[in-house]
């Protein structure tokens, strides 16, 4: 017997860059999360290429909050869906940038989880600031290339980590916080569905490589999304009530050159006096994962 794949409720015709990783992150949510679901999308890549008026590529309610609020209106959903007997059903999901979960908004999420509002939370972590001009979040990793951490002589590029917003939101008290990657579509989707499912207020965080601000060619999004997981750069776990409950498994991790030698915004760490020490402490970075997460 066939299967037949899931309606994913979101159309083409948007105007994204070809191989556009916020296209796939907001495919795979709503696969996982079925037709019953409002979206909040604030400011962002998706929103601008998914609904220039008076069209719209979205299937599902949706609803466009500020940079900064997409938790607050996703609350004010659930509690208005409430007070009118409608709730049971409904799934609200956020759907947002890094920069508008870790950075500008990230004072209404904390808000929300920790009130303990029903809604799932999606964050579409691309590294940077993309619709503004790539400039550095506090998800850009170590030494990337961003317009406002741009490498030179007395710099490697961004001279900080991500933010673990995973582990915050798990010490927030969240039942379900997950991690996953747009280059494994089937763990993505079975996340969501689970997260969508689960009471409370959920979160997925989804690694998205993207082709203009990272610098690779269009046709590589995927490739490039599992060559993070695939060099233990970018575990893939799920955590309930604050504990790890899943691992995905890497039998044999390649090394971190390999990812980091084909985008753009680590091409100064081949090029530069240092850059092999500095590829050194990316490797690990991904050593320290997998003995943390367990990967092997």
């Amino acid at each position: 017997m066939s299967r037949t794949a899931p309606k994913t409720y979101i159309t083409s015709g948007h105007s994204a860059c070809p191989g556009c990783c916020d296209a796939f992150a907001a495919k795979f949510t709503l696969m996982g999360a079925g037709p019953d679901s409002i979206v909040v999308n604030p400011t962002g890549c998706l929103e601008v290429t998914s609904t220039p008026f008076p069209l719209s590529s979205w299937q599902v309610p949706w609803i466009h909050s500020l940079f900064e609020n997409g938790a607050a209106v996703a609350s004010g959903i659930e509690a208005g869906l409430k007070a009118l007997g409608k709730k049971k059903d409904t799934k609200i999901i956020v759907i947002a940038g890094d920069g508008a979960t870790m950075d500008i908004g990230f004072g209404a999420i904390s808000g929300a989880f920790e009130r303990g509002h029903d809604f799932t939370y999606v964050c579409m972590d691309n590294e940077a600031y993309m619709n503004t001009g790539v400039q550095r979040s506090s998800g850009t990793p170590y030494d990337a290339s961003t317009t406002t951490t741009p490498p030179g002589k007395f710099s490697f590029g961004n001279p900080r980590p991500k933010k673990n917003m995973p582990a915050i939101m798990a010490a927030h008290g969240s039942p379900y916080v997950a991690t996953t990657s747009i280059g494994f579509p089937r763990d993505m989707i079975r996340k969501v569905k689970k997260a969508t499912e689960v009471m409370g207020p959920t979160y997925i965080h989804a690694h998205a490589p993207c082709t203009t601000g990272w610098g690779f060619d269009t046709s590589k999004t995927l490739e490039i999304a599992k060559l993070a997981v695939e060099t233990c750069l970018w575990p893939m776990y799920e955590m309930e009530n604050g504990e790890i409950t899943q691992v995905r498994k890497i039998k044999n991790p390649r090394p971190v050159e390999e990812y980091l030698r084909v985008q753009k915004r680590f091409k100064h760490l081949f090029t530069m006096v240092g850059g092999e020490d500095e590829i050194k402490k990316i490797q690990a970075m991904a050593d320290w994962n997998i003995k943390h997460f367990g990967l092997q």
